[in-house]
């Protein structure tokens, strides 16, 4: 079974654009919005579409990648692509949906439709494991559920599938309406309504209203009336409702919820019978999304012993790609808990990203529940690892084994994954990135511990796409051709080196800059091809920076002059940046500098002044403003002296992150983007706007009983008067985790519930007070993340948020995830 075909001419008259089609009859199967991202380019329909970024600036990177229909607004491109299957429109956007909308009238299939603040992803991929042994199910990829997710998640509808599960999320008012025309559902799941998002709309009730739209048409609505409050009944949407909770009368009541090792039981009130279930999670954001999923099964018309047993087998939802230190000098990507094509194609396009190694390699199972016969699905799998330009493949399963013939690359195959391990001693991995991605029955995870490089139980995660949403914040912020300069000196503020880079270089950032030269060079030995500044030339370290093309800040005199000095007499034009002083009184040309500093430069061709620059000192604060503009001034007059005798352009840029946020004004040519990147902003009111990037955790060694009076730790500085319980945790102050938050003053999350430290601080563990609460060894504990923040402990111990970054020990793995 197979989509329908739609040709360009069936697209054509869907969309009803100004058309100047070349081929009407060409099947388009894939839709593109990534020029990044093509799996056939002849059957690919790319949309140029215009946010954050212009599409219509990829149109020549999607036509190089060798596609050549194309959706767009801009007439200008008739003529650039003459040759090219064009759709003229007036929304790029609009017809995207459009699109899919239509695609999902074709079929009858069931829609199940899941929206909320919190929880989305994991009740529909649950959904999908407790419903997918009665039903073909299409589902969002990962957490396809924006205006442009959306659509490209309901277009993958086809003739097979009997049951769609689509997320959907908005961000302001009015977009609930497009998702809802697109998706169309039946059954509609409302999840917790909590802060998330809550940016664009102007009050909770006004949000609440708007996820609603989406059920308008529904004839069962799932919903706990706790995130209803304010609505009348008989004004919630669904011809047919089905309510749960854990605090009043429901059809689904929650009488009692009791931890049972590592699990939860929960016993409940239904149709006037006490029925039971276990879930096999202990946390409480599982727990309210199992209890979802309870409801949702029951309304369903399933009875509470098969509901029972269903939710017994539930796994962990593996959302995010996961990339961390391999064994011998590799890199590996985790996608050990899915496998789809779309999804793969989305992973291997996460893989070339990676340039730290030369060899890129994919260990992937057989997939199932595709729709496709093995011959034109593995052909597909193929082509994809021939056009990503993979370099290796290792498959495991029968199915993608008995294909074996149509790889052409480095390959072997395996029947199993425990055949895999058998033989794992004599297979052989070094200096490669790694990618892992196997359908959940296969148990990737047993390859993955084989894989990963054993190290400290203490994890600092980083959320790539957090970041790469952060950098898009800022962006926003710019006006258009201003450049963006970012910041990864000291390892990226203690959050990595290569990984930030690449994907800094992959969302074309102009420039990256980096205190050391040994950071630059680093950076070069990974690929990163993009241009780097040295804030810190060490003139031991010339010859690196020649060797590796890094370009030096000058900000001296005797720095110019031994730079120029080590070029040899053959160079010209190697790129410098200048340095000014404008305030900070650190490093830099000051007023009484420069017309020395420019008789030099106007007889210096070894090199180029590539940008003059300085820094703001309190760009974050009001009460520095007029400071901030005497800077700017001051800047101006001394960058304009050296403009007016150099004779040629260079950057000119002094703003930093508050900069950008409190002062359009110096954003200039280009601006500096540090800490922001990372979700801190001074000058950014509780930093509205920004993600959360990174989360340090660590877990439970032991717990102990602690009698009255009895102390605890070094000089016996901890107390306990009335007795109690402590946990000793794997984080001390060789992680990072200083001695200052000793004694209470520090506090981390357990079970999602603040605890404080007992006594001091030691090298490699810490105590927490966790009296009263149900915690046993191996039980995760969160030192920050994005609701006790690096400014919480910032605050805790009188520093800013960049000491608690870059405190962070080396010997603490880090974890990159990315969806």
């Amino acid at each position: 079974m197979s989509h329908i075909p739609y040709t360009l001419s069936h697209i054509a008259g869907i969309l009803q654009p100004e058309s100047f089609i070349r081929q009407p009859g060409l099947v388009i199967s894939q839709l593109v919005i990534d020029s990044r991202s093509v799996i056939d380019p002849e059957a690919s329909l790319f949309f140029a579409l215009s946010g954050k970024r212009d599409g219509h600036e990829f149109l020549q990177d999607a036509w190089d990648a060798g596609i050549r229909s194309f959706v767009i607004s801009d007439r200008s491109c008739l003529e650039r692509f003459p040759d090219a299957n064009l759709l003229l429109v007036d929304d790029v956007l609009d017809a995207l949906q459009k699109l899919a909308a239509y695609n999902r009238q074709q079929y009858g299939l069931k829609v199940l439709a899941v929206t909320g603040s919190n929880g989305k992803t994991v009740v529909k991929e649950w959904l999908y494991q407790l419903l997918a042994a009665d039903f073909n199910i299409v589902r969002s990829p990962r957490s396809f559920n924006s205006q442009i997710g959306v659509p490209l998640s309901v277009w993958q509808i086809n003739e097979a599938h009997n049951l769609g599960i689509f997320e959907a999320g908005i961000s302001k008012a009015g977009e609930m309406d497009n998702l809802e025309s697109v998706i169309r559902p039946e059954v509609g799941i409302l999840t917790n309504i909590g802060e998330a998002h809550a940016e664009g709309f102007t009050s909770s009730a006004e949000k609440l209203l708007e996820k609603l739209k989406l059920f308008r048409g529904t004839e069962l609505f799932i919903y706990c009336p706790e995130y209803t409050t304010g609505i009348a009944e008989k004004d919630l949407p669904g011809k047919n409702r089905f309510s749960w909770s854990m605090k009043q009368k429901a059809d689904l009541q929650v009488l009692f919820t009791e931890p049972i090792e590592g699990r939860t039981y929960i016993r409940a009130r239904y149709q006037g019978d006490e029925i039971e279930c276990l879930i096999p999670f202990r946390d409480r954001a599982s727990l309210e999304n199992g209890i979802i999923c309870w409801a949702t099964l029951l309304a369903l018309g399933y009875t509470p012993q098969e509901a029972d047993i269903r939710l017994e087998k539930l796994t962990l939802v593996g959302m995010r790609l996961e990339l961390k230190t391999g064994i011998n000098q590799c890199s590996l990507i985790d996608d050990s808990y899915s496998a789809d094509i779309s999804s793969l194609a989305v992973a291997l396009d996460f893989l070339n990203l990676q340039n730290q190694h030369p060899k890129k390699t994919l260990i992937l199972s057989d997939l199932y529940e595709t729709g496709k016969p093995d011959h034109v699905l593995y052909a597909e799998i193929a082509a994809l690892l021939k056009q990503k330009q993979l370099n290796r493949l290792i498959g495991i399963g029968p199915h993608i084994s008995a294909a074996a013939e149509l790889f052409d690359l480095e390959k072997e195959f395996y029947n199993s994954t425990q055949d895999f391990i058998v033989n794992f001693p004599a297979v052989h991995f070094s200096n490669e990135t790694i990618l892992l991605k196997g359908a959940r029955k296969f148990e990737f995870e047993r390859i993955s511990k084989l894989i990963s490089q054993k190290i400290h139980d203490t994890v600092l995660e980083i959320d790539l796409n957090a970041l790469a949403g952060n950098l898009q914040f800022y962006r926003s912020k710019l006006r258009p051709g201003v450049k963006l300069m970012a910041m990864v000196k000291a390892f990226s503020y203690g959050s990595g080196s290569f990984e930030i880079a690449n994907l800094l270089q992959y969302h074309k950032a102009d420039y990256l800059a980096v205190a050391y030269t040994d950071e630059g060079v680093a950076l070069r030995k990974a690929g990163i091809t993009m241009p780097i500044m040295v804030m810190s030339p060490e003139p031991s370290a010339f010859d690196a920076i020649i060797k590796y093309r890094l370009e030096p800040e000058i900000y001296n005199l005797d720095i110019l002059k031994s730079f120029t000095a080590y070029l040899n007499e053959h160079e010209r034009g190697y790129p410098v940046h200048l340095k000014l002083d404008t305030g900070m009184h650190r490093l830099g040309f000051d007023q009484p500098d420069i017309p020395e500093l420019v008789n030099l430069l106007e007889n210096l061709d070894k090199i180029k002044v590539a940008s003059v620059f300085s820094h703001l000192v309190g760009s974050e604060e009001q009460v520095h403003d007029e400071f901030t503009k005497h800077q700017l001034q001051r800047y101006g007059d001394m960058a304009g002296q050296i403009a007016e005798r150099l004779g040629y352009p260079f950057i000119r840029h002094i703003s930093n992150t508050s900069g950008i946020t409190r002062h359009p004004e110096a954003q200039l040519d280009m601006v500096r983007l540090g800490i922001g990147l990372y979700g801190f902003d001074g000058g950014l009111p509780g930093n509205k706007g920004l993600q959360t990037v990174a989360v340090l955790k660590t877990t439970v060694t032991q717990v102990k009983h602690i009698k009255p009076n009895e102390t605890v730790g070094y000089s016996r500085r901890g107390v306990l008067p009335e007795g109690g319980t402590i946990a000793t945790v794997k984080i001390g102050y060789a992680d990072g985790y200083t001695r200052r938050f000793g004694n209470g003053v520090g506090q981390m999350l357990i079970n999602g519930i603040k605890v404080p430290t007992v006594g001091s601080i030691c090298m490699d563990m810490c105590m927490l007070n966790v009296t009263g609460l149900d915690v046993k060894t191996g039980d995760e504990v969160i030192v920050f993340d994005g609701r006790h923040t690096i400014a919480d402990l910032a605050e805790q111990i009188g520093t800013i948020p960049y000491e608690i970054l870059t405190n962070i020990s080396q010997r603490v793995k880090r974890v990159y995830f990315y969806e």
